[in-house]
């Protein structure tokens, strides 16, 4: 060292080796000094020189002998540039907030956390959405912070061991009901779990959102189930028909399109079935998994209408391709049954209440009205979405008679 210029930075590691983290001081040492300058680093392990060594050699650094006057084995060691020169070219992925994400997400960002340091380099990960203008939506941070704070857990949610008894007509109908609930919510469940894989992690709390709804679904099936099978009866039926329809959303391969069909069209009709079944539920049970599932499926349909309303004021083509979906669809449902007969009636039948003839005759009625509640919430949905009234009645026609 010449005269005016500063003592070398000293670290001393004791008895610390490097097999037992020697290195995190060294390095802690090394990034508060330029490159080429020298720090002098001493200890007692007797493998010091060796794996001071190696670690420098690996990470870039020269090693200097300088013995130690005061017993301690010791070298100076010189800061190289490799630690620096690794990160030349890296890029933020973004920030951290949800307004500083990007308009497209390069694919070798993959997994890193937004907002990110990212390394030059790295593989490319195949994700399907990568456009913010296709995944994104405003409420998505403050619909999964409502969604995580409305979880429910089904053991203490359910008054399980509620004390009643229902005719075996009722019953039946209430088993039927549920039987299609559980076909219908398990598509639900399917469809964002496949949306999921699709979309950049860079929209993180789009993906949480996905997740959320998918746990949600999934406890759905889970209370549907349970309740068929309350009172020790069997699952009710399932028509060809009622397939072929949820057939239709599972295979549609786009993101926009899946998200649209489900949650704006089916899970939209859906709450207007839920409220029906809250009206009309012969037991305490039932009343309460209608009742939490719907506050659940109104979140979906949040998100869904929110991120179509995002696209569709970026995209004045969207709405052409919606109006080509719904249209393919109600081809390729044309020639089915539609909905399930015997749920049908057993709708009636919970709505009638009774077996007069007047209390049928209520019931019926009761279900078409739920139909045309049904129809003008979709209209309703898609003017929001820029459909003009009467392109909103048409395209609200057309969707499958199976409600989902």
């Amino acid at each position: 060292m010449t005269s005016g210029e500063p003592p070398a930075v000293r670290v001393d590691l004791g008895d610390l080796g490097f097999e037992r983290g020697a290195h995190l001081l060294v390095q802690r040492a090394l990034a508060q000094v330029p490159p080429g300058t020298a720090i002098h680093v001493v200890g007692h392990d007797p493998a010091l020189a060796v794996h001071l060594a190696v670690w420098c050699r690996r990470e870039g650094h020269r090693v200097l002998p300088n013995p130690s006057a005061d017993g301690f084995a010791g070298a100076r060691v010189v800061g190289g540039r490799a630690a620096l020169d690794r990160w030349h070219g890296a890029e933020r992925a973004g920030g951290p907030a949800p307004a500083e994400t990007v308009a497209r997400p390069p694919l070798h960002w993959g997994l890193a956390a937004r907002g990110a340091l990212v390394e030059a380099g790295g593989p490319d990960v195949l994700f399907g959405v990568t456009e913010r203008s296709i995944a994104w939506a405003d409420l998505a941070p403050r619909l999964y912070a409502h969604a995580a704070a409305a979880q429910w857990d089904p053991a203490s949610a359910v008054p399980w061991d509620a004390d009643f008894h229902l005719p075996d007509e009722v019953e039946n109908a209430v088993v039927q009901v549920m039987t299609y609930l559980v076909e219908n919510e398990q598509a639900a469940l399917v469809i964002p779990g496949r949306l999921l894989a699709q979309v950049h992690p860079h929209f993180r709390e789009v993906l949480q959102l996905l997740a959320v709804q998918a746990a949600d679904e999934a406890r759905h099936v889970e209370v549907f189930t349970r309740r068929a099978l309350l009172k020790g009866g069997r699952m009710g039926t399932s028509s060809a028909g009622g397939r072929a329809s949820l057939a239709t959303l599972v295979s549609e391969p786009d993101f926009t399109i899946a998200s649209f069909l489900l949650s704006v069209l089916g899970e939209g009709s859906f709450l207007h079935l839920l409220s029906f079944l809250d009206r009309h539920a012969p037991d305490p049970v039932t009343r309460r998994i209608t009742r939490l599932v719907r506050q659940d499926e109104a979140r979906h349909v949040a998100f869904g209408v929110a991120h179509l309303e995002h696209q569709a004021s970026l995209d004045p083509s969207l709405r052409a391709r919606l109006r080509a979906a719904v249209e393919r669809r109600h081809e390729a449902l044309v020639d089915t049954a539609g909905l399930n007969q015997d749920v049908f009636d057993a709708l009636v039948v919970l709505a009638a209440g009774s077996w007069t003839s007047a209390a049928i005759a209520h019931g019926y009625s009761a279900v078409q009205s739920l139909q045309a509640e049904m129809d003008e919430g979709r209209r309703h949905r898609l003017v929001r979405l820029g459909f003009p009234d009467d392109e909103a009645g048409e395209l609200s026609l057309l969707h499958t008679r199976n409600f989902m």
